[in-house]
């Protein structure tokens, strides 16, 4: 089978596509036929050598990556009793997803409404559930609050508009002009131009910030928090500057890495199927065009979800 693989910390040129041998089953794993694999941030700051990704696979090198995953069920161990083959699946792995096929436990997959479209569930897991705990379980955001998300167009972002809408938040959202009118199709309240640094400025103070580009960016929008509000910052690698900026100023704030919920990726997956949610695919690669896929990642102004297809 085809994979895509790391042998050292680098550039896109590092991901490179190699014959790989069939991994074995274990009773409590399924076999999965890749149909789509979310491409995220943290697959290229982990490729690069960057954050906690990279720590923990620093030794396990070559390596693949890709951490969400939608798929065809092949095969299934002799423990496994809520999948057969042919189902169709979806959910987080801890790596390996760059892969026409790939061996995981089967507690980390979650079967698929009807409803679901392939493409949509490919983009749904890692990116859904970072925007769902963000707002609910670190962000505890109510109805009737106001909540200022950033790069609100990107693979995070424009999930959790959504999300944070139907939850009864008033949104304002961060974007870029090109993309206002679709975060507006998104039910945003308000869309700001984050280059527009007195527009920025005149946002009213909102209860909750949802940073997701972090840095400079993210200490500058502490200004637009309220003195009780809270902030949660996304990315990892400056979250303790972030963190630090927003104590001086009083205001409450966490940095978080999504965990592996069932419930919540059912809620997710129930939420596309009803149409209250939508996952916006702007672009499909083949898995020998994994490097340019990162590469259009680490533009940051990606809309919506890219995908590597198997």
């Amino acid at each position: 089978m085809k994979q895509l693989v790391i042998n050292a910390f680098g550039g896109p040129e590092q991901l490179q596509l190699v014959e790989a041998e069939h991994p074995p089953l274990a009773s409590n794993q399924v076999r999965l036929k890749m149909h789509y694999a979310g491409v995220n941030p943290i697959d290229a700051k982990t490729r690069a050598g960057l954050g906690w990704g990279a720590e923990a696979i620093k030794d396990r090198l070559p390596w693949s990556p890709g951490f969400e995953v939608m798929g065809e069920v092949l095969e299934v161990g002799s423990e496994v009793c809520r999948f057969l083959p042919g189902d169709r699946a979806f959910g987080l792995v801890a790596g390996g997803a760059y892969s026409e096929e790939l061996v995981v436990n089967c507690d980390d997959m979650m079967p698929l409404p009807d409803g679901v479209a392939d493409d949509m569930a490919g983009g749904l897991a890692l990116a859904g559930t970072t925007a769902w705990q963000g707002l609910t379980d670190h962000g505890v955001l109510q109805a009737g609050e106001r909540v200022l998300i950033s790069a609100a167009a990107g693979g995070v972002g424009h999930l959790a508009v959504q999300l944070a809408k139907d939850l009864g938040a008033k949104v304002v959202a961060l974007a870029s002009p090109a993309n206002h009118d679709f975060v507006k199709s998104l039910g945003a309240d308000e869309v700001v131009d984050y280059h527009d640094a007195a527009a920025v400025s005149a946002i009213a103070p909102v209860d909750l910030l949802l940073d997701l580009v972090g840095g400079t960016s993210g200490e500058s929008l502490l200004s637009q928090v309220k003195q009780d509000g809270r902030v949660v910052t996304v990315p990892t690698i400056t979250a303790d500057k972030v963190i630090a900026a927003a104590e001086k100023r009083g205001i409450r704030a966490t940095g978080m890495l999504k965990e592996n919920e069932h419930e919540h990726l059912a809620l997710l997956a129930d939420a596309v199927a009803e149409g209250r949610l939508r996952v916006e695919v702007s672009q499909v690669f083949d898995l020998a065009d994994g490097a340019e896929a990162h590469r259009q990642i680490e533009t940051g102004h990606t809309r919506g979800k890219l995908l590597l297809r198997g």
